[in-house]
């Protein structure tokens, strides 16, 4: 039978060059470009400007290309990346055929976090100034991405306590066979002395870093002893691990991310102006729109965004009784802004309890009418009876609610426009979870992602040949400022 074949491998060929390995529309040479145009120096990249003695340092120039080309392809350990730096030949070709070993590679990314997040913000720039923002609607949200730390090396008081319990337990028991062994005729016992005495001391020593763990819990609620920074955090299918939560804001018109961060709480509260504001900011805009779920539903961040000119859309969650009884929900009790009161579903007034203005939150109850109510069980569990809380930013939530049920069409999109990011983002690009420690290298690595994401958006949008020629146009407009 016949098959294509190969050529011979002691057959010998015409050299070829290093400009050969890679087309003249490989999206390696937009790294190449994006990167030969930023002022490393500026930036504030370490060792931009090389040292006058000592070893020669690696450009850091070179080091970014290697970072952002794994990033966008996926390739995030700093030991594949140096695998791929020797049989790699797009790597090669942006390299030029250096070869840097894993402990320098990683050892970059430690020591430049800040300028790695700059380096997203200048792409942005790019997008910008190639028309890739839409500027007007932008949709934000939060995912949970794994931390480098397991779930057995995070500690709640609960867990330390167990741990203390059981140290406890054992050492009791050793000194007790210590005991048994003195008061004992027998002359070989179950365990020598020394044994014992070894065990215990070890079991002394890790009780006493459980004291200390416990100590540290009482200030923070949780430790993390591999990433201090990582919490235990609620993921999908109701199951929880430890993760850092991934902030982004994306711009509706081809899902380009504008800005991201990543923050230590679980929670997306209150998180909705500071992004958008700095989205706004990175945008130049007065004014933009927000499409953002019920995770964001809080009256005083929404109250901030209305004054600073971002008009949000947020879905609002539905407030449960104790009862469980849907006719008898808090959205079934009408608010009478006239006399400041609500009427229940059995037509009774509940009043405020108290008339103070600078509260965060208001209560109305009527206890009387509750005693006396016919279906008392299918609206509270409480003794006394049910208590409606109204937030003071009530009028700017019940505003916020209507405008997005008004629009039904234009919040549908919230899900096109952000879910889409984070889906590429982990199952195309692979991040799952990070590999470095600490915030401050968390938002570096997270940095490095989006930008991946956004160099391999511009390029499907707008093609390899077109995004050189205008870095190479931008490239010397900088070069011809003084």
């Amino acid at each position: 039978m016949r098959y294509v074949k190969g050529i011979s491998r002691d057959q010998l060929e015409f050299a070829q060059s290093v400009e050969d390995y890679v087309a003249k529309d490989n999206p390696a040479r937009v790294i190449d470009a994006f990167v030969g145009m930023l002022d490393l120096v500026q930036l504030g990249f370490l060792k931009a400007t090389p040292a006058r003695t000592g070893r020669r340092p690696y450009d850091p120039g070179d080091m970014l290309r290697l970072y952002i080309y794994g990033y966008t392809n996926g390739i995030r350990s700093s030991r594949r990346l140096e695998a791929e730096a020797e049989r790699n030949l797009e790597v090669m070709w942006l390299l030029r055929k250096l070869t840097p070993d894993y402990k320098t590679i990683a050892d970059f990314r430690r020591d430049n976090r800040e300028p790695l997040r700059l380096v997203f913000r200048q792409f942005g720039g790019l997008c910008k100034d190639w028309g890739l923002f839409g500027k007007d609607i932008v949709a934000t949200d939060g995912t949970k991405v794994r931390a480098s730390n397991s779930k057995r090396k995070n500690y709640n008081a609960k867990k330390v306590d167990r741990h203390i319990a059981y140290l406890d337990d054992r050492i009791g028991s050793y000194l007790k066979e210590l005991d048994e062994n003195d008061s004992s005729e027998v002359a070989v016992p179950k365990l020598p002395r020394e044994v014992i005495e070894k065990k215990l001391k070890e079991m002394e020593v890790r009780k006493a870093s459980y004291q200390a763990l416990a100590e540290e819990i009482k200030k923070d609620g949780e430790v993390s002893t591999v990433d201090p920074d990582a919490r235990l955090m609620g993921v999908h299918n109701h199951g929880v691990d430890v993760c850092y939560n991934v902030q982004a804001v994306v711009d509706s018109k081809h899902s380009l991310v504008v800005e991201v961060e990543v923050i230590k709480t679980p929670s997306d509260q209150g998180q909705l102006s500071v992004m958008v504001g700095k989205a706004k900011e990175i945008l130049e805009v007065a004014k933009i729109t927000v499409l953002a779920d019920k995770g964001y539903y809080v009256g005083e961040d929404l109250k901030r965004c209305e004054e600073a000119g971002i008009t949000a859309y947020v879905a609002r969650p539905e407030q449960a009784n104790s009862t469980g009884d849907k006719e008898y929900l808090q959205a079934s009790f009408t608010y009478n802004p006239e006399d400041d009161t609500y009427t229940c579903p059995q037509g009774k007034i509940l009043t405020r309890l108290n008339n103070k203005e600078d509260l965060e939150r208001f209560e109305y109850r009527n206890w009387k009418a509750c005693k006396a109510c016919p279906v008392r069980d299918r609206c509270t569990s409480a003794k006394r009876g049910r208590r409606i809380s109204r937030s003071k930013h009530f009028d700017v939530m019940e505003m916020v609610d209507r405008r997005t049920k008004v629009n039904k069409e234009l919040y549908s999109r919230r899900q096109l426009i952000i879910e889409h990011v984070f889906g590429t983002l982990k199952r195309s690009m692979g991040f799952t979870h990070f590999l470095t420690r600490r915030i401050a290298s968390v938002r570096a690595e997270i940095a490095l992602a989006f930008l991946g994401y956004n160099l391999k958006r511009a390029i499907n949008l707008l093609g390899v040949d077109w995004i050189l020629n205008e870095m190479a146009l931008k490239k010397r407009a900088l070069s011809a400022t003084p």
